[in-house]
């Protein structure tokens, strides 16, 4: 990781190149803000102390790299023959030019890449990539997504791909990027519903992923096995942990059911029965590996060690936990009294 004022000059262009694609009114001024974004982020991934995080850094470069030339190849094509940069809807185009941006994403079938590069990364840099690096590529697929057998498929092998793939897993990154690729099952159903829905539901899912990685990097939690033994002196942390977890899986009462809701009423509404149930299945599965961890953690007879002293600063634990349980527990409760007001 670079020094600070060469991480605010990074993050600063990145975030530029985000607001570029985002205000783009052209496939070429999309194509170049995520081109500056990509470009941007590398330095902010890429240490020398750490070998993992070099390794991951090139991965995530070749990557993004072939997505976006295959994505550049593609309105080079689209441009040749309709004469225009423009983001329109012409249905024979739009499955070839989602593609690179669900490569982009770490949709299935393009999910493979994820696991490996998060792994070897920091939890700021793995919440850069399962949040904001995901921003501009979504907003560019809900411009252009219809309701087709090819976005059928890639929603229902996400939520299958997402719910599988950390059953076996003990990484809490790698735990945390496959239920990334389950969540982008449950976003692309809502950009079908509603062209705000999915919004809605990034803003819940980022504010789930701030809660679990700044509480894990806190007490700088990598693997299911440390869990057991770990913050025995301030089980509050644990506590909090682990709700934000159940949130993330969208069990109700808390603030992660909210989104997953809305989205079962609006594909009940709209008769998209089979696909609801895969998602319904797809979100037991990864609330299974949340819970299976949580009872193996507090609810097995475990050692504890009594003499631990606590090396984690007060304040920082009781601003962290404040803010986790009350977005968490209190969230739902909110949201829930505004959706019977409107």
């Amino acid at each position: 990781m670079p020094n600070n004022s060469t991480k605010i000059l990074f993050l600063s262009t990145l975030t530029s190149g985000l607001l570029m694609s985002l205000c783009a009114n052209s496939w070429l001024g999309a194509w170049m803000g995520l081109e500056i974004n990509l470009l941007s982020f590398i330095p902010l991934l890429s240490s020398n102390k750490n070998m993992f995080s070099t390794e991951a850094s090139l991965k995530y470069f070749l990557i993004q790299a072939i997505a976006s030339s295959t994505l550049l190849f593609l309105i080079l094509l689209k441009t040749n023959i309709h004469e225009m940069f423009y983001l329109t809807k012409i249905s024979m185009w739009n499955d070839f030019i989602m593609i690179p941006l669900l490569m982009k994403i770490a949709a299935s079938p393009f999910h493979w890449w994820l696991p490996s590069v998060v792994e070897g990364l920091s939890w700021m840099n793995c919440f850069i990539i399962l949040s904001t690096q995901k921003i501009a590529p979504l907003m560019l697929i809900s411009y252009m997504l219809i309701n087709n057998y090819f976005i059928q498929i890639v929603i229902i092998s996400s939520a299958f791909m997402g719910a599988i793939g950390g059953l076996n897993q003990i990484s809490l990154r790698k735990i945390l990027s496959f239920s990334s690729i389950n969540h982008i099952g449950w976003m692309l159903t809502t950009m079908i519903l509603g062209s705000n829905l999915w919004l809605l539901y990034f803003i819940i899912y980022t504010i789930n992923i701030i809660s679990i990685m700044s509480l894990t990097a806190m007490i700088n939690l990598s693997y299911i096995s440390q869990s057991f033994n770990s913050m025995n002196n301030q089980k509050i942390i644990k506590f909090t942990l682990f709700i934000a977890m159940l949130s993330l899986g969208g069990l109700p009462p808390f603030l992660g059911f909210f989104p997953k809701w809305i989205t079962i009423q609006f594909m009940a509404q709209n008769l998209m029965l089979f696909t609801s149930t895969i998602l319904i299945m797809s979100s037991l599965l990864t609330l299974y590996y949340y819970m299976r961890m949580m009872y193996t953690t507090l609810m097995i007879t475990n050692s504890e060690i009594l003499w631990t002293i606590s090396i984690y600063p007060k304040y920082m634990n009781s601003k962290i936990i404040m803010f986790s349980l009350s977005i968490l527990l209190f969230g739902m409760i909110t949201c829930t009294l505004l959706m019977s007001m409107y």
